[in-house]
């Protein structure tokens, strides 16, 4: 079944996983798009992300939503339709999807949500977004791992501010973490303000010799 996994990480956040094997064709038949996302859809020139985006409506699915629950802002964050009514409890969604897998987190916390798959290349961009001492006294598997780690960690904590002029070198800060711990901690320094967030991450196996990296992060 594509439903790979789901994550009970406390009695208010759930994250869903998929793990993409159907037709985009099969996809299409198994899920109801509202206009502006049926559009969005046929501008996609990649099957590969028409099918990743299909997928997550299928965990929206799978959590009790629609694809007619979910609304974009225009700053291109999603956001769950009953967040805006009233007398109902918010909640908060994020969504990623790589390749074979997608996932969605959704709490009564702010979220942010990165899947990716762990490839040799983010080493050579290591420098550019992370502080790569903390690659030091690794083996090549581990820092690709690790350097897989970091940028899960800035790009949820991006997802979560979602605010114009965000660096990922220059703002979101990791600070030193095992691969064993599961968990680290980051800061985020903008516009005078620094913001803390608990980090949390797994590796998502996919059983084809290539391993994901699940990342998701709160706001502390």
């Amino acid at each position: 079944m594509p439903l790979h996994k789901i994550i009970t990480h406390d009695s208010a956040t759930k994250i869903y996983i998929w793990k993409i094997e159907e037709s985009f064709e099969d996809l299409f038949d198994e899920v109801v798009l509202n206009d502006i996302n049926l559009i969005r859809l046929n501008t996609m020139k990649s099957e590969m992300h028409q099918r990743g985006f299909l997928s997550v409506r299928k965990l929206l699915q799978e959590a009790g939503y629609s694809d007619f629950d979910l609304h974009y802002g225009q700053d291109g964050k999603p956001h769950l339709k009953h967040s805006f009514e009233k007398n109902k409890d918010e909640k908060f969604i994020s969504i990623s999807h790589s390749f074979e897998f997608s996932t969605i987190i959704i709490s009564d916390k702010p979220v942010g949500i990165d899947i990716e798959l762990a490839k040799e290349k983010v080493l050579k961009i290591a420098s550019r977004f992370m502080d790569i001492s903390h690659l030091e006294g690794l083996s090549e598997e581990e820092q690709i791992r690790k350097a897989t780690v970091v940028w899960g960690i800035k790009e949820s904590v991006f997802k979560i501010k979602n605010e114009k002029g965000i660096s990922f070198p220059d703002h979101i800060f990791e600070n030193a973490f095992l691969l064993s711990d599961k968990r680290a901690t980051a800061q985020l320094s903008f516009n005078n303000l620094i913001e803390s967030f608990d980090i949390f991450f797994e590796e998502i196996d996919s059983n084809n010799d290539q391993n994901y990296i699940l990342v998701y992060a709160f706001e502390n």
